[in-house]
């Protein structure tokens, strides 16, 4: 497995493979992996000759700079777990190479951005785009591999790819769950012991609300999941939305057309955990 610290390098690299008839896959990450992104990089593994992953927590993406800072590196247990699971190349940036000047582009999702995720972390999803685009500049890659835990963010890359008119197929990923049913994410390292014992309940209640859509109005089982969250005191709903899978529109009746996706963020502490259900009819 190489590691590559250079975009240049890298570049170079890719396209001597592709020369050589390789097909390449790419996974994108912040780094702190877990078996979440491995199930990502094996699939792309499967699925590809080349597999590309890169490491970089990409500042622009963070309205919060406490929660930049406290974002966990695990670099040295990240190359490890890489080199387990068959990646062949790592692309570890400097933020001086990623960002040699302040990137200002601007984009523009429509509303897509402006709901959820975009309502609560305003210029989030532009710091999304701009690493984004910088990283499949980089990386030309056949296919991009991208976890279904991040919604709404998938739906972002889908129009990104779409608006620059790029190649690459964006290959979504099915949620890995621990045993209790929390969706593996790299921030659950930074929760308290006491915390990681409630956490389970998030998706607990949205199961659960699979069998309430079929008495309940969209309204009444919004409510009912944030009141059943939020009876827990370490837990506090942040947003629970039920959307369109495609337009990310809320719905407002059962019988409105297409799949219907349920979109939470819960704060548990100072961490705060997204997931989401699908409703299928």
């Amino acid at each position: 497995m190489k590691v590559i610290e250079l975009a240049v390098d890298l570049t170079i690299e890719i396209q001597r493979l592709k020369k050589e008839g390789n097909s390449i896959g790419f996974v994108p990450t912040m780094g702190a992996l877990h078996d979440g992104h491995i199930s990502l990089v094996k699939k792309s593994v499967c699925e590809n000759n080349i597999t590309v992953v890169s490491i970089f927590v990409n500042p622009t993406q963070f309205n919060n700079k406490q929660d930049l800072i406290n974002y966990p590196r695990t670099l040295s247990r990240d190359l490890d777990m890489l080199e387990n699971s068959g990646c062949d190349i790592v692309f570890t940036p400097t933020n001086s190479e990623m960002y040699p000047e302040e990137d200002t582009r601007k984009f523009n999702f429509g509303d897509l951005e402006c709901v959820m995720e975009g309502e609560f972390r305003p210029g989030h999803f532009n710091g999304v785009a701009q690493i984004v685009s910088k990283l499949f500049r980089i990386v030309p890659a056949n296919r991009a591999y991208f976890g279904e835990k991040d919604f709404q963010q998938l739906a972002i890359i889908n129009e990104l790819v779409a608006q620059l008119g790029l190649t690459i197929e964006i290959v979504p990923c099915q949620i890995l769950r621990e045993v209790d049913g929390l969706a593996k994410s790299s921030r659950n390292i930074l929760l308290s012991a006491v915390q990681r014992e409630h956490a389970p309940l998030i998706y607990k209640i949205l199961k659960e609300s699979l069998n309430k859509k079929e008495i309940l109005p969209v309204s009444e089982l919004k409510a009912w999941v944030i009141n059943s969250i939020d009876a827990d005191s370490e837990l506090k709903t942040e947003y629970f939305e039920i959307v369109n899978a495609k337009t990310l529109k809320s719905i407002s009746s059962w019988s409105d057309n297409g799949e219907k996706v349920g979109c939470i963020a819960v704060i548990v502490g100072k961490v705060r955990l997204i997931d989401n259900i699908r409703y299928n009819f």
